[in-house]
This record gives C-alpha cells, structure tokens and sequence, in this order.
C-alpha cells in the first residue's frame, strides 16, 4: 500500500505558480559541473537510486573544489595581505605586539588592515569585530549600493544546461580594493594563515563575544576539510540546570568534553530563507536578538562569499537555570553549513551522523537533490523541510516529498512552510517546540570529541592529530593519569612544597626583617641562618619525582611548538583532576572565601586551590632556590649543581605568553633567588631589547581586575573559577620594534595580584600587615598601577597602607583607579554619582593606615595623592562587562571601548613619561632585592 502523500499548500494568495521560475545561485556554487563529482549513481527502478562513494574520502575532497577555486583562495589572500603567512603562519606573539595602532581607534582603510582590525577588535572582546567596513575616499559620482543588490543570494537567471554561462559565472570577479570583504571569508583566510595557538586564541574569544564558532573549515588551495578540535580546546562555559538554580544544578565544562544534543540547519540549492536569521531568532530569548551567526541583513553579511563555501559553524545554547528566561531545559548544540549540500556533501554527511535532527531550507527539490537524499536512507536522523510558498516548482516538490516519506520516514509534520516577514515569531516557536520534542525523547548526544571522531572516518583532517600535538598529549597523561587525589599528590610528588618550604619562608621573612632593625642581636642572626640551612639541606635531600621530572623534559623540547602543545594539555589535563569542590557557582566561591576574612594561619588557604602549571614551576622554583642557598653559604660547590639551568627554562616559557608566578601563593612570599635567576635569564635572552616598564593591577579577587588586563592586552591570566589562585602572576609583553623608541621601552611586564589581597581590616593584624608588605612590594616594582575597584568606597586597607610606605620613599607609580561591576547588565557612559564619592576625603579607613604609620596628617597627602583630578583620567568606570543574562550572554560593547580607552591612556602615559622612570632589566633585578 502506498503512503500517504504530503499535500503543502506552497502559495501565498495572490500568487501563481512560480515553479517555471529559474532557481536563484549562487556565485560559488554554479559549479554545477563539480557539485557531485565524487558520488557515482546508479539508477534503479524509476526514480530511485543508489549512492555510494568514488574511489574514497581524499578524492572526494580534491573534487570538491574546481582548479579555479584555488587561484580565487590565492587572490583572497593577496587581497588580504596574507599571502606571506602561508609558509610561516602568523603567531598568537605576533598578534599581541603592541604598536602604533595600538593607541589607535582607527578604521581599516583598505582589505589588508582588515585582518589586523579584526584581531584587535577580537581580543577586546567587541562585538563589531566582525564588521568588515572600510573608510574610503568618497567619489564625486559615488552612488550608493543598492540594497537588492546586497542579497545573500543573487538572483540569476540561467538555464542550468547552459555551459557557457556556467563558465562565465565561475569567473566572477573577486573583491577589489573598493568593494568590502565577506566576513566569513576574513575569517577563513585568516585562520588558514594562523598556527594552531593563535587559531586557539581567536575562536576563545569569539565564544566569549557570543560568536557562532568555525567547526569544520574549508581550505581550497590545499584541497581538504580541516576539523577544528584543537581550536576548541579552551573553551569553558558554565549553566544551571533548571529548576532549581542552586548549588546542585550549577555545571561547568569544557565545550569539546561535555554531550549535548546536537540540530542541524542546511540549505539545498536555493532557499528565500535565511538559515543564519532563523537560528539566531531561535537562540535568542525574547525579542533581543542576538546576532550570534552573521545572515544577510547585517552590514556587509549580503556580500557574496568566494572561500567560505563549505564552512561548519557552531553555536550552543546554555540555560541559566530560570524558567522565564530559558529556551531549553538544557545544552544544545547548533550547526550551519554554509553553501549548498549539494556541493559540500562531506559536510553534510558529517551533519547528518552528528545530528539528532537536520532541517533543510529550500524552495525546490529536483531529481538531484532527491538522489543526495535517498542516499541518506540508512540514516537515523530526524528530517524537516522548510519550504517557501513564493519559490520553487509546487508540483514537483509535492512529487519527490511524497517519495522520500518512506526513504527518511518523514510526515507530514516534518514539512513546514515559511512565509517571510510575516509569521517569523509563530515559526520560531514552532522551529523550537520541534526541538523541545526531539530532546524529551531519547535522543543522540555528542560531544566535539564525538563530532571530531566522525569526522576522522569520513576523512576529514582533525587539527588535533598533528604528531607534536600527539606526543605532548601523551606527555601530559603520563603525569596525570597518576594523579588520583590533587592534595595527596601534591604531598608525596610535589614535596619541597610542604613544610620545609612554608618555615624556610617564614625564617627568610624574619631574617630580612632584621636586615632593617636598628641593633639587630647578632645571635638571633645566626640563628635563622642556621634554621635556614637545615631547611634548605632538607630540601635539597630530594630528588625530583617522576611526574615533575616528566614536566621537566616537556618543556625542555626543542620543537617550540611542542613545548607550546604541551603546557596547554598540562592545564587542561589538571583541570579535569580538579577536587570537585572546586566546580561551584562563583557566589558560593565569594561566600567561602569571606568567611575566611582573617585566618590566624597564613599558610592556610583562604579557598580551595586547584592543581595547576604553577605547582610544578613552584617545585622547580624550590629545588633552585635550596641549591643557590647552599652555593651561597659554601655547603655546595658550584660545579655540583643540577638545577642551575631551571631559570632559563622558565624565561623561554614567559617569552611565549605563559604567566609566570612571581610571589608564591602557597606561602605568600617571593622566591628572591628563583625570580631574580629567572629575570637574569630573560635579560641575556633579550639581549639590547631589555628596557622594561611594569604595569601592575591590584584589588581584591573577582573585581574584574585579570579580565581587564586579558581584554587590554590578549593576556591570560585566570579569571572565573580559577580566580582562586592566591599568588600573583607576570607576563611579558613584546613592544614592535617601530614603536619601541617612540613608546620608551621594548616590553611591557605585566602583574596580576591575583588573589593576595583579600581585603582584611586593620583589625585582623598580622593578615593585614602582609597583605599590606606585598602590596607595597608590587605597587614599588611598578611603573604604573591600576587599582580595581568592587564599590566605590571598598579601597583595601592594605593598598591605602601601601600608599603611606611608597610616599616615603618617593617612589610613586601612575596610578589608574578602575571602579566596575562584573555582575550589573552594561549602563554605557560614566556615572558622575561614582566619580563624586570616590574623590570624598578619605574617611575612617584610610586614617586608620595612616594611623598605623604612625602619620596623623597623611591622609591628606593620600588625598591629593591617589584621588586625583578626574579630568585627568586617573579615574574610571567601566560600564557592566555582559549585555544579557549569562550564560547566554555576550560582552558588552560599552566594557569594550572602554577598556581600550583606558588602554590607550595607559600607553599614552607611558610614552610621556608619566610613568616613572622606565627600567631595565638588570634594573629591575635590584629593585626586588631591595624590596
């Protein structure tokens, strides 16, 4: 017995029958020659057939992409200025360089600052990053584009069998200086131009600005499919489970790791709907859209794409746990090919096996596009079909529907009909009660994992699976597969870091306390060196572990790439090691950490620490500093050392973008010896290039201060959850050596307090007077500081200390107070109300410090010190970091222009010598010693 046929009504009122109507194609894909080059068809009885793969998956990829195809890619990047970057990719240090653009709010003039434009605009996190418009001069007899000729899909009329046509449609022209470039194609010729860290970096922070992600990129010239898992790495996002919102129903994962189910949205020769439009109405909550994947009403998204056919993105949705704002119950992943299935069949046979649904667009179903279908009869995967009534030949979609009813066991109800502009809302909601459905019933789930391992059997390239990356991988689970308790083994394998190193800190402590003593007894002296050396033979007694020495050979690797590969697999293979306490919503985090204000036990943590590259450097860092003591004291002759090459392989790690802990969270104290080998080894390393300003930023945790600091410069300190981390850290920026002598120095040393100031009264004695030592200690080795500010009157007491002892001295860095509020949705521009409070007259607090330093007046000074005029810009506020309610929510373009104003009057600064007097390194070096 038959099946019941599909009857869709596909015409609106007071429309004919378009079906004789040619179809609209597009540029890249009137190809037609080339569409389905790699299947071969045998017909069978009437219109059914069968599919089957040509000789296999590498050739169905070097047919994917015609000859001429290659030469476009080449005229792209030519246009594009990236053709140099073809044999040495472009690096995630040399994206960081500070330069003259930099200071600079300029807008791209011509295609080659378009890159350049992008990635600066990226690691502020601006949501415009990915508008490609360029300020030109203006002709006279300019005339405006007209708007239908900025369609996603250009409308031409050809007869398919027409060969010549065929043939001068593939030959369009490419953009030219004057005609602006296609986001997506940006975006593919320049990860295709970047290595696999700046690869990383770029879609990181797309993720943090609510971008849809590239996830399978297309690469004509090279002529294979590229899976981006490596790239995706680092993203970690968080949700609520719903209901309730609580502690219980808090996650966080990372986005290649965790299983969601997946939906995907294709198109089929030609739709008149927007996939792109469609999905962003369905991710987004109520009516503000977000525009996550770029479509063909934003500025420039109309323009026609020559290298991105063929691109997978990838966007989730993540609930917050409160019914009135989520869309779904749980994760879900969203995928859109770009271009036609038809020419892109691996992608979409990728889709297909990944999918819990697939819907495909489109206005007309022929004999082809029914073969591609039929194909997909063993296929487990729920089909829909979303049609226009305006487009596309009624009779015959209705004919070829009925068929394929048994072929992808589809209904009726798996057939929708879109009426542009006038019923967007309804549909929507029906697109997501469709979705709602699929995920109540058993459903696949997958992972980016799963997605990349599909993707290997069809043979698509995995970026993961280059042999460097391999091996460090490899490294890294040989020492964590070992780690099944982090605090257990953190006491049998890390263990210079336990005892012997908390009393050997707290001997040096008083030891150089009696540096500074009036008529310090003399016997006391011996006895903390003698205390000292005990502690430091005993240390020196043990050799390192196997898992620390394992670290050792890993960033000894003469590939810099491995090394690279390796200390990012180390952070997320600790990551998953992580105690599970520590996977708590970060106000649980705030609680936890105030009911520690004022500990009697200052080696005690204020919150828990996890795991992480710091540990294992703190051990090398020991196993140095007990050596150099024993040198230095004539227990050990100099020709008997093993570690002494320890700070060199620090400072090639800090030359390559990793923070380095520079006071020890553990102890809350400096390894002088350790620091000051490490800066001796990066100055013979820099060699004349060695002038240095330090830029510090100072605040008790989670005011946001790291964020600012990764959103200005593209650094990575850790934020979020990680922000427990109690040490504070430096990383090291390169200045362009065309900027260097206009700028005053060649790196910029940047410091994150990290959480060493946790804000204690002066009640809390000996915590406050610690907090206040190291305070005085980063704020004295800085050429500038900015104080993050919570609330407008929550200045620490320890940093108000900090400013008494400076003044004494006269060392007194610029100073950049930031008042923000991570958590409060963006209210753009400056709040006068703030600015007025934070200049009042120092109240009790302040004359408290002044109290202590035993100098009644000094608040005044304080006064004219620190709160300075704020038409000079010492003060800040920056407006609320999301636009939205997290998780869903993207960066607010207020924070972002506001940080690279705050930016640009930092270098300004810098370059005026209102910093202090920049320092060298060997500078430096004695600075900290004498701090």
């Amino acid at each position: 017995m038959a099946s019941p046929g599909i009857e869709v009504e596909l015409l609106g009122k007071g429309h004919s029958d378009l079906g004789e109507v040619a179809p609209e194609i597009k540029a890249s894909e009137r190809r037609t020659a080339v569409a389905i080059a790699d299947l071969e068809w045998r017909e069978m009885e009437g219109d059914d057939c069968e599919f089957r793969y040509g000789d296999g998956a590498n050739e169905a990829q070097d047919n994917d992409f015609p000859t001429v195809e290659r030469s476009r890619f080449q005229e792209m990047l030519s246009l594009l200025g990236l053709e140099t970057y073809q044999a040495q990719k472009l690096s995630l240090q040399d994206s960081l360089q500070i330069s003259f653009d930099s200071m600079k709010n300029w807008a791209p003039q011509v295609p080659k600052d378009l890159p350049w434009n992008f990635l600066r605009k990226l690691q502020a996190l601006n949501a415009e990053a990915r508008n490609t418009t360029m300020v030109l001069d203006v002709l006279p007899d300019a005339r405006p584009v007209e708007k239908e000729s900025q369609m996603e899909e250009e409308i031409i009329y050809w007869d398919p069998a027409d060969d010549l046509a065929a043939d001068i449609y593939s030959f369009s022209e490419l953009p030219t200086p004057d005609t602006p470039v296609n986001p997506l194609d940006l975006l593919c010729a320049l990860l295709l131009s970047s290595d696999s860290f700046l690869q990383q970096e770029i879609v990181l922070k797309m993720a943090l600005c609510q971008f849809a992600l590239p996830l399978v990129l297309p690469d004509s010239e090279n002529h294979y499919h590229t899976f981006l898992l490596w790239a995706m790495r680092g993203i970690v996002r968080t949700w609520w489970s719903q209901p309730p919102r609580g502690v219980g129903s808090f996650r966080e994962d990372s986005v290649v790791l965790s299983r969601a189910p997946a939906f995907a949205f294709v198109r089929m020769d030609v739709s008149s709907n927007s996939k792109s439009q469609l999905l962003n109405a369905v991710l987004s909550p109520g009516h503000r859209q977000w525009d996550c994947f770029w479509h063909r009403d934003l500025n420039l998204g109309t323009n026609a794409r020559e290298i991105s056919d063929g691109l997978v993105e990838i966007s989730w949705f993540f609930p917050s746990g409160r019914e009135d704002l989520d869309i779904f119950p749980e994760p879900v992943a969203f995928l859109n090919l770009r271009g036609d299935i038809g020419s892109h069949w691996l992608q979409f046979k990728l889709l297909t096996e990944i999918s819990s649904a697939v819907f495909i667009l489109t206005d007309n179903i022929s004999k082809k596009e029914y073969k591609l279908l039929y194909s997909m009869k063993e296929s487990t995967t729920k089909y829909y079909f979303i049609l226009s009534p305006y487009r596309g030949k009624r009779n015959t979609n209705l004919r070829f529907l009925n068929k394929l009813i048994p072929v992808l066991k589809i209904d009726h109800s798996h057939v929708l009909v879109k009426v542009s502009s006038t019923d967007s809302d309804s549909f929507v909601k029906r697109i997501r009660a469709i979705v709602g459905n699929v995920l109540r019933a058993p459903c696949r789930r997958v992972s980016v994992e799963d997605m990349a391992h599909a993707a290997r059997k069809l043979g698509l390239k995995v970026d993961e699976d280059c042999e460097e990356c391999q091996k460090a991988k490899d490294r890294m689970e040989r020492i964590t597969r070992k780690i099944k308790d982090s605090d257990a083994y953190r006491r049998d394998e890390l263990r210079l870091q336990g005892d012997p190193w908390r009393k050997a800190a707290q001997v040096e402590k008083e030891f150089c306390q009696l540096q500074w003593a009036a008529d310090p007894p003399e016997k006391h002296r011996a006895e903390l060196r003698r205390r000292l050396l005990e502690l430091r033979m005993q240390q020196n007694g043990h050799d390192p572990s196997s898992g620390v020495q394992e670290f050792i050979s890993g960033i000894s690797s003469p590939s810099l790439s491995e090394k690279q590969y390796f200390l990012r697999w180390m952070e997320w293979g600790l990551a998953r090691v992580a105690q599970p306490r520590l996977r708590q919503p970060p106000e649980m985090l705030l609680t936890l950490r105030t009911k520690h204000g004022g500990p009697t036990d200052l080696g005690e943590p204020l919150w828990p620490e996890p795991l992480g590259v710091e540990h294992f450097l703190r051990e090398m860092g020991q196993f140095y500093e007990a050596e150099s003591c024993l040198v230095e004291a004539g227990r050990l002759p100099a020709g008997q050392r093993r570690f002494a090459h320890f700070p060199g392989l620090a400072s090639e790690l800090l030359l390559t973008g990793l923070p380095l802990e520079l006071i020890d969270g553990s102890t809350l104290s400096m390894p002088v010896r350790w620091v000051t080998g490490l800066l001796k080894e990066l100055h013979l390393r820099l060699e004349r290039r060695s002038r240095l300003v330090v830029l510090s930023a100072l605040g008790v945790p989670c005011t946001g201060k790291s964020t600012l600091l990764n959103t200005m410069f593209g650094l990575r300190f850790a934020t979020g959850k990680s922000c427990g981390s109690r040490g504070a850290f430096m990383q090291l920026i390169t200045v362009a050596e065309g900027f260097s002598q206009d700028l005053g120095c060649d790196h910029i040393l940047v410091i994150d307090s990290g959480g060493l100031i946790v804000g204690a009264l002066t009640s809390a004695g000996d915590r406050f007077e610690l907090e206040a030592s190291l305070a005085t200690l980063l704020m004295g080795l800085s050429n500038v500081t900015v104080i993050s500010l919570a609330e407008t009157k929550d200045i620490p007491a320890a940093i108000l200390h900090a400013f008494l002892r400076l003044e004494k001295t006269g060392h007194m860095p610029n100073y950049q107070f930031v008042y923000q509020n991570l958590h409060e949705v963006s209210v753009p521009g400056p709040r006068p109300r703030d600015k007025r409070q934070l200049l009042d007259p120092p109240g009790d607090l302040s004359r408290a410090a002044a109290q202590m330093e035993k100098q009644g007046d000094s608040f005044r000074a304080l006064a004219g010190l620190a709160f300075c005029d704020p038409e000079k810009q010492h003060i800040w506020h920056i407006p609320g970091l999301w636009h939205g309610a997290p998780p869903m929510a993207a960066v607010s373009l207020a924070y972002s222009e506001a940080i690279f104003e705050l930016k640009r009057c930092l270098l300004e600064n810098i370059r005026n010598g209102l910093s202090n007097q920049n320092k060298n390194i060997q500078q430096l070096i004695e600075l900290v010693r004498r701090l």
